[in-house]
């Protein structure tokens, strides 16, 4: 669960619109996503080679064992791979494998917000404590703070996670949590300006709970999941229990009391609790699942055409290029839409362009390394692709990205917890 980090900031200053048909997919749901359709084939053998030995960067530096990718590019074609292995000397990774989804779960948290404040639930300007008991003093803070991340609350993980990786099984109670993250001095006034915190996800999640009458999982199931069908996808129980029956063997490596890490041998994490991350990051999910759930966000496509989630973004930090924003409980970078982060055993990002359709999904299988290496991964990729040759009758689209897949390389590699093999 991802608290940004500034000191590892980016050193960086037609076909009509149809339902998305992502490969392999077994149900579209009942909601369209209004992208130009996906060109049914492989991407070029170049784009491809590209893009495959920059994930094989990101693992290496990371110190995971495998990762998952997805890339559609509606002009040109799809690549869905497994790469590397569930761990040292083990299976070769495979593109069905599930996975937590890390923060993606706090947009979807979010969907449920936005969708609830449509139908007239509640307002997303209502003040929290409306919503949320025991929170007395935070009457300046209301549910469109929550999600656009500037409610000025602080982290919850950041006291915790300790904890959990010496018991993971343990089951957390939503309000225990909520308690670590309000304790806390404020990060700023709310409203001033953006701080990614867990604790605002929290508390969306549980304010969502409470107009409803109904579980979180239930309403992002009948909200979110069932309508985009999303097969792979849920919001377990609390009980400990690996992501899914088919699962991406996670890691969790710890530095040593020099601060190195074994990067031979990372440290196996697998299973856990989803209930320490909840709304924030409990979500279980499978590579296609999680492109196609980018397309929809990006595209708004479970909420009304005149809803506002993304009209008015804030920048994410003084010393972030001026084209990274967030809001709505997702963050834009250019032209893509999305969100990324980590969670015990996990690195994930997923992005796309509303415009093109192009979408990006990425797992990295050990959340030791730098959780922003989510978000460059997938950038990396999407200006790889966004290059990507059209097909037969395709047209490449004009719009071109802020960025280079070298600068995103160049972050990647900046931050690595381990160092590539010599010669």
């Amino acid at each position: 669960m991802r608290r940004w980090r500034r000191s590892a900031a980016v050193a960086i200053a037609g076909a009509g619109a149809l339902a998305l048909v992502l490969s392999g997919c077994t149900s579209q749901g009942t909601v369209s996503i209004d992208v130009p359709a996906q060109v049914d084939a492989p991407l070029p053998e170049a784009t491809v080679t590209e893009m495959r030995d920059a994930v094989s960067a990101a693992i290496t530096a990371t110190g995971a064992t495998g990762a998952i990718v997805g890339v559609w590019a509606p002009w040109s074609g799809t690549w869905i791979s497994g790469v590397g292995t569930q761990g040292p000397g083990g299976a070769e990774v495979t593109d069905d494998l599930q996975f937590r989804a890390a923060d993606v779960t706090g947009a979807m948290t979010c969907d449920a917000v936005y969708r609830l404040a449509a139908d007239g639930r509640f307002a997303l300007d209502d003040p929290i404590t409306q919503w949320v008991s025991n929170v007395p003093g935070y009457e300046d803070i209301t549910l469109r703070q929550l999600c656009d991340g500037t409610s000025g609350l602080a982290s919850y993980t950041s006291s915790l996670d300790g904890l959990v990786r010496s018991n993971p099984d343990r089951v957390w109670n939503a309000r225990e949590l909520m308690a670590y993250g309000i304790s806390k001095p404020r990060l700023n006034d709310p409203g001033v300006s953006f701080a990614s915190s867990p604790t605002n996800f929290l508390l969306a999640g549980l304010a969502v709970e409470r107009v409803t009458g109904e579980s979180l999982a239930d309403v992002i199931t009948e909200r979110v999941i069932d309508p985009l069908g999303l097969a792979a996808t849920s919001l377990p129980g609390p009980a400990a229990a690996t992501p899914g029956t088919s699962p991406l063997t996670g890691h969790w490596s710890q530095p040593n009391a020099d601060g190195a890490y074994d990067c031979a041998q990372p440290t196996e994490f697998t299973t856990m609790s989803s209930s320490y991350g909840q709304a924030v990051s409990g979500a279980v999910t499978n590579i296609r699942d999680l492109g196609r759930y980018a397309q929809a966000l990006a595209t708004d496509a479970l909420l009304p055409d005149d809803n506002d989630r993304f009209a008015n973004p804030v920048p994410v930090a003084a010393d972030q290029p001026t084209w990274f924003t967030a809001a709505g409980g997702a963050y834009q970078a250019g032209s893509l839409i999305g969100q990324f982060g980590s969670t015990p055993g996990y690195i994930v990002g997923a992005f796309a362009d509303p415009a093109t359709g192009m979408s990006v999904a990425v797992v990295l299988n050990n959340s030791a390394g730098n959780e922003n290496t989510g978000a460059w991964l997938a950038w990396q990729l999407a200006a790889i692709a966004s290059k990507a040759p059209a097909a037969a009758g395709q047209t490449l689209p004009e719009a071109g990205l802020p960025w280079t897949a070298d600068q995103m390389r160049d972050a990647i590699t900046a931050n690595a917890i381990c160092a590539p093999p010599a010669g």
